[in-house]
């Protein structure tokens, strides 16, 4: 058995809603295996609340969740990440910062909630859809046996996820 939590960092443009919730959603389905943490390359300031919505129904903590920068990540005394994911494509298309560790990366796209018009139950639906996307992804990620597999099998894996229609 390993004791190794893994850091996981969830990468969006304004750190609102998909990154957000990938972050409660890993460090709930990884059981204390893992610890998620979201940032954003122009954070908005502010999350999203369907997002915190979506959040509270899995028990995480919503007081703390923040809009932040990826910046905060890249400073000398931030935890250091074992895996990064962009969750936006335009996230991923960014140039994204130094990261500490060397971390693996891979780009996990979703659609945007937030951009979803219409009423609020319509709006509400878009969250939970791409909250039951990402959950989906979240639950073969946290399955897997990080421990017993070599570098090069976990980035195909993570990227094999990332490619998995949702």
């Amino acid at each position: 058995m390993q004791d190794k939590v893994y850091n996981v960092l969830f990468l969006c443009t304004g750190n609102s809603a998909r990154s957000i919730m990938a972050e409660a959603l890993v460090t709930t389905m990884g059981q204390g295996r893992f610890k998620g943490y979201s940032a954003g390359s122009q954070p908005n300031g502010a999350v999203n609340p369907l997002a915190i919505e979506q959040v509270a129904a899995t028990g995480y903590p919503v007081a703390g969740l923040r809009s932040k920068s990826w910046d905060e990540f890249g400073a000398p005394d931030a935890p250091q990440m074992d895996f990064i994911f962009t969750v936006c494509d335009n996230a991923a298309g960014e140039t994204c910062p130094y990261w500490p560790g060397h971390p693996m990366t891979a780009h996990w796209g979703f659609e945007d909630p937030a951009a979803v018009t219409g009423t609020d139950e319509e709006k509400r639906e878009a969250f939970h859809r791409i909250f039951r996307q990402i959950m989906a992804r979240m639950s073969i990620f946290v399955s897997l046996p990080l421990h017993m597999l070599e570098k090069n099998a976990i980035q195909h894996e993570i990227h094999t996820i990332g490619a998995t229609p949702v």
